[in-house]
């Protein structure tokens, strides 16, 4: 009998504890990633910044690059930096924006990357995709997932909490997520790829059913852990489709639609998603789901992130023309502006204010 296998892409190392910052050389040395240390490390003016003072010591051979911000500009700087300089690897050291400039930067010039994120907003630490600003506003850019994520929760601990908070939205929306596609499935034979859906789903339940709280280190890890599981998810199934939904949409409507108003990504997904499980009728979920992003003091509501119901009601309306071809509750229900009213009349009376 022959063995039927695939190949998964993910990374080499996945090193998730407190000082793990403090071993980042050492590391890649074991793991054969540099053993030179000729490494390119892009880092940010802020959280990446200030560690540098700390790593720098490690890391002689190293040689850092400081980014501007979370452009497409800002990327392609970057990769042009560091294509003569003959690295091992390049190193994203920062928050969101950096890592995804690194990722599209590392694609660009061939180099594998490391990331080494400083806050845990969202899933794309991990994931094959970098979001970056350009001139026609925000665009993706399919990259290589990252060959090692590095999350040291010392440093974790000493971000916003605000920034863990939203991590906690966008690992719970995989749940609201995944719901989206088996509806798919249902409806228009899309097909599903198990493996995905599985790593997507346990990712989000795990953070779910957690008892702790931010101020854990044992909750920080599971945390941790779901994000970079939901962007191998998204490796394995080839596109976002495991951690984006109804959820998404409704996050890039709010995006779209009111650019300098938007809350965090993940405040926005864990929103949606509470509010996509409302409408396909899994009314007790979306309560629960509520209940956990309340106790973790994530918004539930439009008015707690500073929207009316109205722009609200506009938002849900306009979230499917975020994602053409993508099929979820949304545009199964395709609901008009006075049914979308009604509704959240509804969701606000079950999920109590």
């Amino acid at each position: 009998m022959p063995v039927l296998t695939r190949l998964i892409p993910s990374p080499v190392v996945v090193d998730i504890r407190p000082g793990a910052l403090d071993d980042l050389a050492s590391v890649l040395a074991d793991e054969r990633i540099s053993h030179s240390g000729k490494l390119a490390i892009a880092v940010s003016g802020g959280s990446g910044a200030r560690l540098r003072e700390r790593v720098a010591p490690s890391l002689p051979g190293a040689t850092w690059f400081e980014v501007g911000g979370g452009t497409l500009d800002d990327a392609v700087r970057l990769a042009g930096d560091i294509k003569a300089g003959h690295f091992d690897a390049l190193v994203g050291l920062g928050g969101g924006r950096i890592i995804d400039c690194a990722k599209f930067a590392a694609a660009r010039v061939g180099l594998p990357l490391v990331a080494v994120p400083t806050n845990l907003a969202h899933d794309g630490l991990c994931s094959p995709v970098a979001t970056l600003d350009n001139d026609a506003g925000r665009g993706s850019y399919g990259v290589p997932n990252p060959i090692a994520v590095v999350i040291d929760l010392d440093v974790i601990r000493e971000a916003p909490a605000r920034f863990v908070r939203a991590g906690i939205g966008d690992a719970v929306s995989n749940i609201s997520a995944i719901r989206d596609w088996e509806l798919a499935h249902r409806v228009k034979g899309e097909k599903i790829d198990g493996l995905a859906a599985a790593m997507a789903r346990q990712a989000g339940e795990a953070v779910l059913r957690h008892p702790g709280g931010i101020g854990d280190n044992d909750f920080l890890q599971v945390l941790a852990e779901a994000l970079v599981l939901s962007g191998i998810a998204m490796s394995v199934s080839g596109d976002s489709r495991p951690s984006s939904g109804a959820c998404h949409e409704i996050n890039h409507a709010f995006d779209l639609l009111y650019p300098r108003r938007a809350a965090a990504h993940g405040e926005q997904c864990g929103l949606g998603a509470a509010f996509a499980m409302y409408l396909r009728g899994a009314h007790e979920e979306s309560a629960y789901l509520a209940a956990v992003l309340r106790r973790h003091g994530l918004p539930v509501l439009p008015q707690e992130i500073g929207f009316t119901e109205e722009e609200f009601v506009r938002v849900v309306e306009y979230a499917p023309r975020t994602r053409p071809g993508r099929y979820t509750i949304l545009e199964h229900l395709d609901l008009n502006t006075h049914q979308i009213k009604d509704i959240y009349a509804d969701y606000v009376k079950a999920i109590g204010s």
